[in-house]
């Protein structure tokens, strides 16, 4: 039984959540943000979807135009789809403080 929690555990955290624009239509994309200090290109990453719409919820909205939506996404296509248009990952707090490098 104890295993069984740990292979639980270990696929759990392999799923992160992010904020959505557009979210089931021709031009959805995840949101990321650039860093005008560093020029880094970062997507925002959550462990629970509780702690993305809290942090949505404090950032900026007169940037943001469509409809938007937490939704969860496995690691490894988060961490591919940011590399491939140059953006690190960073899982955030719901009051938006970096807590670690994802990918």
């Amino acid at each position: 039984m104890e295993n069984n929690k740990n292979q639980n555990k270990e696929i759990e955290d392999k799923w992160y959540y992010i904020i959505v624009q557009n979210p089931g239509t021709s031009t959805e994309q995840f949101v990321g943000f650039s860093d005008s200090k560093t020029n880094c290109k970062f997507i925002p990453a959550f462990k629970s979807k509780d702690d993305a719409e809290t942090c949505f919820a404090l950032m900026p909205k007169d940037i943001f135009n469509g409809q938007y939506d937490a939704q969860a996404v496995i690691q490894e296509d988060l961490s591919s789809l940011a590399k491939e248009n140059g953006h690190e990952v960073y899982l955030l707090d719901e009051k938006g403080t970096i807590l670690n490098y994802v990918g």
